[in-house]
């Protein structure tokens, strides 16, 4: 790995150029805007405590991936939640309580955590959880949900908690969407965003990114059908194959780098939205950024894990802080073997390594 790269640096003008952006979409929104003003202050503080951390040889991402629940209602063709066993049919057991969710969030903000994704199974099943990040307006959450439990209650709360972004998945067209989430599921998803919208709510969309629709979801009539119905954010994640007939649909060389330069030109022709690609340009951040680098995932039972696609874990927030879980001898292991900056295929160099980083786990484990 590059020693030299400043990782500090560069999550920190990532966080600025998302921050600016948001506030830049929500102008024409009074109340939207009036919040991100007071977060834009909380994450200036916030990154001041990372700065400050990094001083002393403590590094903090400034984001935090927490599955919440391992339930869903869908069967998405290809989840990677459902083929790793983290997203069942079974009632969840021994899942982390909205108390322990809620001291977990109060880490987070105390080290200068600023951006919380919430995910699932579908997070929304979780009121209990969701409720006690709305009452930590300092932190940002984008709510990661297949968009059908989205009604009144939740509305309501969005429309209190504007820290609480829905950030619905879709895959493109009807036809895309209904292939891979199920018939019916695109209607339910414009319905409801056209509530939000009425309401003058601020919601999100996550695209999962396949070789497939790459050039739909990237199009400027895609955007602009996202952008009128109210959509201020758009997080494209690449497809990871997770199991060898599914590798075609994992991008190309050629195509990530069409991704990538697709990014600019449309950052450039739609300033209403925000545009967050993950994982991104690796190249230039030094790397992949999971592992604590730029962030790092806590799974429904509490496992501190390198990343969603790499579920392995030798540390677990009901043992320890959270401070002390990014000190996870997995994650050093991970980041000193340089295994977060080799050329990979399918968006997902520690899903590619899964052999790898599970034989430093046993061998942690003895």
């Amino acid at each position: 790995m590059n020693r030299e790269f400043d990782i500090q640096s560069y999550m920190t003008a990532g966080v600025e150029r998302i921050v600016t952006d948001a506030l830049r979409a929500t102008v024409k929104n009074p109340r939207e805007s009036a919040y991100m003003l007071k977060f834009a202050a909380a994450s200036k503080k916030a990154s001041k405590k990372r700065a400050a951390a990094e001083k002393t040889g403590e590094h903090i991402p400034p984001f935090l991936i927490a599955s919440i629940t391992s339930s869903c209602n869908l069967h998405c063709a290809g989840c990677y939640s459902r083929c790793n066993a983290a997203t069942t049919d079974n009632k969840p057991v021994d899942q982390l309580s909205g108390e322990e969710w809620k001291r977990i969030f109060d880490e987070a903000q105390d080290l200068g955590i600023s951006f919380i994704l919430l995910a699932g199974g579908e997070p929304l099943l979780r009121w209990d959880v969701i409720q006690e990040a709305g009452k930590k307006p300092g932190i940002l959450f984008p709510v990661f949900t297949n968009g059908t439990f989205i009604g009144e209650k939740y509305m309501e709360l969005f429309d209190q908690k504007r820290n609480l972004i829905p950030v619905i998945s879709i895959e493109g067209n009807k036809e895309k969407t209904d292939s891979r989430r199920g018939a019916g599921v695109y209607d339910k998803l414009i319905n409801v965003m056209d509530g939000l919208c009425e309401k003058d709510l601020i919601f999100g969309a996550s695209v999962t990114v396949t070789s497939e629709n790459l050039k739909e979801v990237t199009s400027d009539d895609f955007l602009t059908s996202l952008s009128q119905r109210g959509c201020k954010l758009v997080i494209y994640v690449e497809y990871v194959p997770v199991t060898e007939e599914s590798t075609e649909l994992a991008l190309s060389d050629e195509q990530r780098e069409h991704l990538l330069t697709e990014m600019g030109r449309i950052r450039s022709d739609h300033q209403e939205m925000v545009f967050v690609s993950f994982p991104g340009d690796e190249k230039s951040s030094g790397g992949c950024i999971a592992a604590g680098r730029g962030f790092f995932h806590i799974n429904s039972h509490g496992g501190a894990e390198p990343c969603p696609f790499s579920p392995y874990s030798d540390v677990n927030v009901r043992d320890t802080s959270l401070r002390d879980a990014l000190k996870s001898k997995l994650f050093t292991k991970i980041i000193e073997a340089d295994m977060l900056v080799d050329d990979h295929k399918g968006g997902c160099v520690l899903f590619e390594k899964r052999e790898q980083v599970e034989a430093e786990l046993n061998a942690l484990n003895g």
